[in-house]
């Protein structure tokens, strides 16, 4: 990722004694992962021991109650790490300043770990402020000081491109979630561990519309031993351009949700409960093998993109095109769909259409890879009992028009599926809670037919769980 730190040597201008403070850092080693991993042990414990002399019960991974990220503290450092609304980042390094004398000599050394984390909330109400938001937090921790620094201070540098926010100072706590005063600063005391500082800043965002957001840290050092000797280490963005892997975006568009922010890079997966909706799982799993892009399937590392309110797309009335508008295309009055005689047991059955109608995917949506002038083009399939004997149902190929059925290079699908599984396979995706706009990307899975190996042989269901 582009945040990473750069690694080369940062040197400030001279102080009045011409001594020059510089930093330089570091990618994490084997002894700075191993550092991370005790500090983190050590934490935990110490939070477990708090809840054991309250009287409380106690988890086995007690996250540090400073802890901006809760499950951060437990990973491993060297990788970042992310959720829609959470990011970990263990992989900046470390930072080395010297302190340099004016003939060039190094009067001194000091080494300090550093980690980032990013927390967006889903909507005003659960950051607990009164707008949408998401808060940062920096973790700095000396390992080593010598007396020729005499203390250091760090300052941490937020910036942004965001038209809408409000940024607070940045709120210094120690390990155990005290006050730490408004710097970050240690003096040299070679007698005892040094405590880390966890730096935290709140943005609020009070737009309109949608907005990402980019963003910038840098740290800026001070040693006592000098009033003026600073240096700086960047370290780098919120990513590549086109990419923007940790901006943040928020929005006041989602339906059903108060304002909110995530970190919409993170890509989600909708998991279809294939035991309660085995032929719609069966159906999504058989089009994802076949189609030429694979919508939606993790095997083919092919995402699904959310069809959202906010799409510059149009239809005829010159309205906003919505998911009615694709499915019409693929099911509606006049594309020719008709139900396929079936066993009375299956029940009530619905066409049911892949993609789905709400995504960019769908064979109805004008700008589709998989665009098709009618459902007719679709792969036609049905649920119906195997007609072996036995009381399996299966999907089943429409050869109604097509003798041999679908050829299995059709950009999409339309299936007879039982009414109740074809409504409700999708009915908890959480639009509300991921902040789901157009263009955002996800995967399907469908767990009780991930065992199979090839659309072109029977596979059976499995009960997962």
């Amino acid at each position: 990722m582009k945040h990473k730190a750069k690694q080369e040597r940062s040197c400030g201008k001279p102080d009045d004694e011409g001594r020059t403070l510089c930093i330089e850092l570091s990618p994490p080693t084997a002894e700075s992962k191993a550092r991370a991993k005790q500090r983190s042990a050590a934490l935990r414990e110490a939070e477990a021991n708090k809840a054991r002399k309250a009287g409380k019960s106690v988890s086995s991974a007690v996250a540090p109650a400073v802890e901006l990220v809760d499950w951060c503290s437990d990973k491993p450092g060297g990788k970042d790490y992310m959720t829609r609304g959470e990011a970990c980042l263990k992989n900046i390094g470390s930072g080395t300043l010297v302190f340099i004398d004016p003939e060039g000599a190094e009067l001194g050394f000091g080494v300090f770990d550093f980690e980032q984390r990013i927390k967006a909330y889903p909507n005003k109400g659960s950051s607990g402020s009164d707008f949408a938001e998401f808060d940062q937090q920096i973790v700095i921790v000396p390992v080593s000081m010598d007396a020729a620094l005499e203390g250091v201070t760090m300052k941490w540098n937020v910036g942004s491109n965001c038209k809408a926010c409000v940024t607070s100072t940045t709120r210094w706590k120690d390990d155990q979630n005290n006050d730490a005063g408004p710097t970050a600063h240690w003096k040299v005391d070679p007698t005892r561990p040094y405590a880390g500082r966890w730096g935290t800043v709140q943005t609020t965002w009070n737009g309109t519309g949608k907005e990402t957001i980019d963003l910038g840290w840098s740290v800026t050092a001070r040693v006592d031993a000098s009033t003026t000797a600073i240096a700086y280490a960047d370290f780098g963005s919120s990513g590549i351009d086109g990419v923007r892997e940790l901006a943040p975006r928020c929005d006041d568009i989602v339906k059903g949700s108060a304002p909110g922010c995530v970190l919409s890079y993170f890509k989600t997966n909708w998991t279809v409960d294939s035991n309660r909706y085995p032929a719609a799982s069966a159906y999504y799993w058989y089009m994802q093998q076949v189609m030429p892009d694979h919508a939606g399937s993790k095997r083919w590392d092919s995402l699904m993109h959310y069809l959202g309110p906010d799409t510059p797309v149009k239809n005829s009335a010159g309205t906003t095109w919505t998911s009615s508008n694709s499915r019409n295309v693929i099911c509606g009055p006049s594309s020719a769909w008709s139900l396929h005689p079936a066993d009375a047991s299956v029940g009530s059955v619905d066409c049911d259409e892949f993609a789905m109608a709400s995504t960019h995917e769908s064979g109805g949506y004008p700008k589709s890879y998989n665009l098709v002038t009618s459902g007719t083009k679709c792969a036609q399939l049905y649920t119906d009992k195997m007609g072996d004997g036995s009381a399996n149902f299966g999907i089943l190929a429409d050869t109604r028009t097509a003798t041999n059925g679908p050829s299995g290079t059709e950009r999409c699908g339309r299936a007879a599926i039982s009414s109740t599984q074809n409504q409700q396979a999708f009915s908890g995706f959480p639009v509300p809670t991921w902040r789901m706009l157009d263009g955002d990307g996800f995967f399907v899975t469908l767990p009780g037919f991930e065992h199979c190996a090839s659309a072109a042989t029977t596979c059976t269901w499995r009960k997962v769980g």
